[in-house]
């Protein structure tokens, strides 16, 4: 691709933007594209010439015809762009999801725990005789 700022202005153009969304669903000469939007084909091919220009078409010849389709270079060059800030994001993801899988969840009960002021022990039942007493 010529440079992503190229292909952002070019596609910033609603009709432009147009023609190369009718051209990724299947290529097309300057005629058809132009009998389907409401511009001249003067307009729509001074339209694939700044798209051309932009690395996010190319043309072909057929008889006498021009064959116009997206150039899967360009489309990829704008991919990556993206993949990029994509692939960053997906990173901090990762990295907060870690985080938060080794907080404990406040919403989840912790298990009890004695009070450190009052020691555990064994108060004999007032019913049961102590094994000393049993002997005499």
């Amino acid at each position: 691709m010529a440079n992503q700022t190229a292909a952002f202005a070019a596609l910033a153009d609603p009709t432009r933007r147009a023609i190369f969304e009718r051209l990724a669903r299947s290529p097309g000469a300057v005629g058809e594209l132009a009998g389907e939007l409401p511009v001249s084909r003067p307009a729509v091919s001074q339209h694939l010439k700044i798209l051309k220009t932009a690395g996010l078409v190319r043309d072909r010849a057929e008889g006498t015809r021009r064959i116009y389709s997206v150039d899967p270079d360009g489309l990829a060059a704008i991919r990556d762009y993206f993949e990029r800030f994509w692939q960053q994001s997906l990173a901090r993801f990762s990295v907060v999801a870690g985080q938060q899988a080794a907080e404990p969840d406040p919403a989840e009960p912790r298990p009890a725990e004695p009070h450190p002021a009052v020691p555990h022990t064994a108060v004999p039942h007032p019913a049961v005789p102590h094994p000393a007493e049993e002997e005499t």
